[in-house]
């Protein structure tokens, strides 16, 4: 049986705003990336978010984005990749802090530290390099054939390719820019619907119709998505139709 690791952005909320439906999306995902504060979440949502992943027994990874909680870490900052890097080590740290091993599953860069990362090969080292200072054995999540795998491979750092259900493509396996109108998929079916076609074809239809070759080792659905908690459960409706099962990387 193919299996397939259904992950989710979450611990999003700040103060007294709440956002997403962290509590119904976590016992229905095998892996969760929560926010550090920096791009959104606070210490009191990550304490939170983390106890509720402890309890549904799924992976604990940390969401590091760039400093912009006005603009939740979607818009790109020029930083260097020193200053990239001692970023994600502090955020890294802070999430495994609250953990009760002292210990997570993994890193996935959040929003446009993300992106950014996935075309540009010394920023991509940088978020490795941040995360190997924390734990050398931490994998990190990262859009699949981007700069962030090959960065992950020259640091040694582990790696998963990580493809978007939500989301659709350019014809270079990039992520549509959420500024245009195709950016989102927020039909349910047709989510369930192409993630069981990539992980079964091991490739991607893009927006133009290009095909794009890849093997995913996870899928994101997106926890600020308004359907997240309808996709979340048409997938594994989904998945388990298509003989996959969901399991933690």
């Amino acid at each position: 049986m193919a299996t397939i690791d259904l992950n989710s952005d979450l611990g999003e909320a700040f103060g007294r705003y709440s956002l997403g439906r962290d509590s119904e999306i976590i016992p229905l995902v095998s892996s969760v990336n929560v926010a550090c504060g920096y791009h959104a979440g606070d210490p009191d949502v990550m304490a939170q978010t983390v106890e509720l992943a402890e309890k549904a027994g799924v992976g604990i990874g940390a969401h590091p984005g760039f400093p912009d909680l006005q603009g939740f870490g979607r818009r790109k900052m020029d930083m260097k990749p020193a200053e990239v890097q001692h970023m994600v080590t502090y955020q890294v740290g802070a999430l495994q802090a609250f953990t009760k091993s002292k210990k997570l599953h993994h890193v996935k860069p959040h929003g446009a530290l993300y992106n950014a990362a996935a075309k540009d090969h010394d920023l991509a080292v940088a978020i490795c390099k941040g995360i190997a200072q924390v734990d050398g054995d931490l994998p990190i999540y990262g859009l699949a054939n981007s700069e962030l795998i090959s960065a992950a491979k020259e640091v040694g750092i582990p790696f998963a390719q990580e493809a978007f259900g939500d989301r659709n493509y350019n014809a270079d396996g990039t992520l549509v820019s959420r500024g245009l109108p195709d950016a989102v998929i927020k039909d349910p079916k047709q989510v369930a619907k192409r993630v069981a076609l990539m992980i079964n074809n091991q490739e991607i239809i893009a927006l133009d119709g290009t095909k794009i070759p890849l093997k995913p080792d996870s899928i994101c659905v997106h926890g600020d998505n308004q359907a997240a908690l309808d996709i979340v459960k048409e997938l594994r409706n989904g998945l388990s139709e298509a003989g996959i099962e969901i399991k933690t990387f």
